[in-house]
């Protein structure tokens, strides 16, 4: 099966502080990157380190031909990218030395997506599987579209912001949230109840709850299976997310075990928060599997609840 990726693709500015800047504070960076970037542009490339065949579709700007270049160097086909005269969208993210980051968007090139546009790219989907982040426009048209051309939707709601209140959610297959996003959209406030109250608002729908240190969590087809985390040392938590999303696309898509893609997926990500960038941290499928059989990061709990 193939995936398209409708994502975002960003020009990435990072700066190294001690500590993230505070309101009405002044801070010098000890030291400044430009790295390709955006949660479209590092999905789609944890999903090709990961076997997956992905195709990127995405509206660039003529600054942005990097960030092409960097999609097609591992292996991600960028047929479906328009350029078009407006900047490519870019983010400012400060990494602090513990490895958290805070991070500033601009959406530009992102945010000129046209319905005539998804039309060119989707009809070319059918019956194939689609992944969507909240950082391009056009997003309730692109859901529709998809399910009425028969799609497997996955979404990652991250951004989280109040557009997603008013997106067709029932066209998505998996949603995928993290912790802050899911309580969000569950309207809870304890991290047990975040999958109870989404499959009261979404019964047919399965999800991919991601909790950090805590590991993840997925619910499908009446299943509740979650999966701990290994506990490395931090350099950079950029990308970590969509590493781990790709990865878990790639291989439950490959493998068709949720088990499986938890594993393979918490295993990429813990080997992405060991170096800096977001998708240059991103391993190989061959580094991954070879890190689970040697067990270099110790054992890894995933059980059924």
């Amino acid at each position: 099966m193939k995936i398209c990726n409708f994502g975002s693709l960003n020009l990435d500015f990072v700066y190294r502080v001690d500590f993230l800047v505070k309101p009405g504070e002044t801070k010098s960076a000890k030291s400044y990157s430009m790295y390709a970037g955006g949660k479209g542009l590092n999905q789609s490339i944890a999903l090709a380190k990961a076997g997956a065949e992905i195709y990127h579709g995405s509206m660039l700007g003529e600054d942005g031909q990097f960030l092409k270049e960097t999609l097609e160097k591992y292996g991600v086909d960028t047929r479906y990218i328009k350029s078009c005269h407006e900047k490519s969208g870019h983010a400012v993210i400060q990494v602090e030395d513990g490895g958290q980051n805070s991070i500033l968007l601009y959406g530009g090139a992102n945010q000129v997506m046209t319905e005539e546009y998804v039309d060119e790219v989707l009809k070319n989907f059918a019956g194939e599987m689609l992944l969507l982040q909240n950082e391009i426009n056009e997003m309730p048209y692109i859901m529709r579209k998809a399910k009425e051309l028969g799609c497997q939707v996955y979404f990652n709601a991250a951004p989280m912001n109040k557009k997603v209140f008013d997106y067709p959610l029932e066209c998505v297959d998996f949603l995928i949230v993290n912790e802050v996003e899911g309580k969000e959209l569950a309207a809870c406030d304890k991290e047990e109840e975040i999958i109870p109250e989404l499959r009261k608002k979404y019964p047919k729908m399965s999800f991919l709850l991601t909790l950090g240190k805590r590991g993840s969590m997925v619910y499908h087809k009446n299943r509740f299976i979650r999966c701990g985390a290994h506990h490395v040392p931090v350099v950079d938590t950029t990308g970590a997310g969509d590493t781990f999303i790709g990865f878990f696309m790639a291989t439950y898509l490959k493998r068709g075990s949720i088990r499986e893609a938890l594993e393979i997926a918490t295993t990429a990500s813990a080997l992405a928060v060991g170096k800096e960038g977001a998708s240059d941290s991103i391993p190989d499928m061959e580094r991954v599997q070879k890190v689970i059989e040697k067990k270099c990061l110790g054992p890894l709990k995933v059980e059924e609840i």
